[in-house]
């Protein structure tokens, strides 16, 4: 059996082109027999057209199929990468944040290359950041290999021009950060194939990814312009104390979207890998610490709250607290009889600690627990920590939590929970996502509506009588309460007197209705080191100040006006230090 008969197999068409054969090749043996040549020439001429003109027709047939009714092709020129593409990233304000740019990858295939030295002097000239040996690689290669990625157009252009041959290009996306360092724990990175590593790019990965088919932005709750504030009097506050970190956070109480977020050090999220683990850290989220004094303000609300005490109850500070085995003492002690306002201006220990006795522990833990304080911040970041809590919640537990020892929690946590004290007692979760205005946030109430304007005034009396006055701002009536905690050191085996973490968790403005506009700012240092002055690294000096800076730069921006000044209590008497809390 001919090939002819195994593919068509004795099919009609087979027969009928085998007929056709045999009787073109009839006639032309009847064209010699007649001895006309020019006829049986004419006849050949005519067969060969007629088979190209067949085979072109076939041809565009198939090319119009396929661009009418053939899925290649479909899409633009970013098809190829649309595994890996990801939607821009904005501020509240639609000012950019990400964004997917067209780069290049650079290929070299030496098996096309007649003068090696020539095309490695021209690479080396014309990317300087690549190692020599690398370059050296792709070139001894026996195969075109990958050189380097992230190329721009323009860097693409002019080698390009150099008309290097072996040398040749790819398209591919790449993610880039336009405003550097900017905001970068809370807006993150992603990797080269479009996947989120940290941030927001981790946490909203799907949504990102998924927006770039529509080419929709996905926007952020940051303002770039409360951030940039932010950020500024941080990085000042941290080049004057040189801390082993610090943290900046700014919210809005009744939405519960971080409007700002800064850790320091800081990366560039362009360049991930240039920065150590240390910077790329997200301090604000991803570390505990035991908070130290700021954590009055909550035993304050609770005590409140479950009406133990009012603001006008005394506590005994005359001499130090025994409690279990535990004798607790005031840092610049009053050796005076206090009410609850002046132990919240003082930061009294003893106060405080006698304060949560009286609550009694079950109750402290409830309250706690109904806070947030005893799990992972409620944000979407993936970082959000898990706190460390007492074991047991005995005498000794009370005592030392009631005052921020003995439980870490991270800034965030802290954030969410002072929400509630400001908001009128509802806990809400924090959000980096940008809400619609008008948006009404759910949370359970965990406090009373009395309980958060009488901690307001509290946190406002501290800034005008008490150890907050440096971050008072006229008009702005702002609120707070220092902390410095002493942290514990493995290497002694207790806490140490020199390594501390200082702090000011502020509110502004404190005055009007619960419902009024609310904003919660926090600045934390991790270690922080005296500046020239010598003067003691608390919170009320190294943290207070920087807030009140803050509050004044970003009251405009949030339609914040200069108000009368609220003064709730009367000042306390001073101590020694205005700025001195305890250890």
């Amino acid at each position: 059996m001919s090939l002819g008969q195994q593919t068509f197999g004795g099919s009609p068409l087979y027969r009928w082109f085998l007929r056709r054969m045999w009787g073109l090749e009839h006639a032309f043996e009847r064209t010699r027999a007649s001895g006309r040549a020019e006829d049986d020439t004419r006849i050949r001429i005519f067969v060969v057209l007629a088979l190209f003109s067949l085979g072109f027709i076939v041809l565009a047939f198939g090319a119009t199929r396929a661009a009418l009714f053939s899925d290649a092709g479909k899409g633009d020129a970013a098809a190829a990468a649309a595994g890996s593409a990801r939607a821009d990233l904005v501020d509240r304000n639609g000012q950019l944040l990400a964004v997917d740019l067209l780069h290049y990858g650079l290929y070299v295939d030496p098996r096309e290359i007649w003068d090696v030295p020539e095309v490695r002097r021209a690479l080396a000239a014309n990317l300087t950041d690549l190692p020599a040996e690398r370059i050296e690689r792709a070139l001894r290669a026996n195969r075109r290999t990958f050189l380097v990625g992230g190329l721009t157009p323009d860097v693409r252009a002019k080698i390009n021009d150099l008309g290097l041959p072996g040398v040749s290009f790819e398209p591919e996306s790449k993610r880039v950060y336009p405003l550097g360092s900017t905001a970068a724990h809370l807006v993150g990175f992603a990797d080269s194939g479009g996947e989120g590593l940290s941030g927001a790019e981790l946490a909203f990965n799907e949504d990102i990814r998924s927006g770039a088919a529509s080419g929709g932005a996905v926007p952020l709750a940051i303002d770039l312009r409360v951030q940039a504030a932010l950020e500024d009097e941080l990085n000042k506050a941290a080049m004057v104390y040189q801390p082993k970190g610090a943290v900046g956070i700014v919210t809005n109480v009744h939405t519960g979207e971080i409007l700002g977020l800064a850790s320091w050090p800081t990366f560039d999220p362009n360049n991930p890998g240039g920065s150590s683990p240390d910077a790329r850290l997200n301090r604000a989220a991803s570390s505990v610490f035991e908070m130290g004094s700021v954590f009055k303000a909550f035993t304050m609300a609770i005590g409140l709250d479950a009406g133990v005490a009012t603001p006008q109850t005394t506590f005994d500070a005359r001499t130090p607290f025994q409690i279990g085995y535990r004798t607790i003492h005031d840092y610049h002690a009053t050796h005076a009889v206090l009410t609850m306002v002046e132990v919240f201006q003082h930061s009294s220990n003893i106060g405080t600690a006698k304060l949560a006795v009286a609550i009694g522990a079950e109750r402290l833990e409830r309250y706690f627990n109904a806070l947030g304080l005893t799990k992972p911040a409620k944000v979407e970041l993936v970082e959000s920590a898990r706190p460390l809590t007492p074991k047991k919640w005995d005498e000794d537990a009370i005592a030392s939590t009631s005052f921020g020892h003995g439980i870490n929690v991270s800034p965030l946590a802290l954030a969410r929970a002072y929400g509630a004290l400001l908001n009128g007692g509802y806990l809400l979760p924090l959000t980096i996502k940008k809400l619609e205005p008008g948006t009404k946030v759910a949370g359970p109430r965990v406090l009373s509506e009395k309980t958060s304007l009488e901690v307001l005034q509290l946190m406002r009396a501290n800034v005008t009588g008490g150890s907050g006055k440096s971050a008072n701002v006229p008009g702005l009536n702002v609120g707070g309460k220092t902390g410095t905690g002493d942290k514990y050191d493995p290497e002694i085996r207790t806490y140490s007197h020199t390594k501390q973490v200082s702090s000011f968790a502020a509110a502004f403005p404190t005055d009007g209705p619960p419902s009024a506009p609310r904003y919660f700012v926090l600045i934390l240092m991790d270690e922080p080191h005296a500046d020239k002055t010598g003067a003691d690294p608390t919170g009320g000096i190294v943290a207070a100040p920087a807030v009140g800076k803050i509050a004044e730069r970003i009251a405009p921006f949030l339609g914040v006006k200069r108000r009368p000044e609220l003064i709730p209590f009367e000042p306390a008497a001073p101590t020694a230090e205005d700025a001195g809390e305890e250890r």
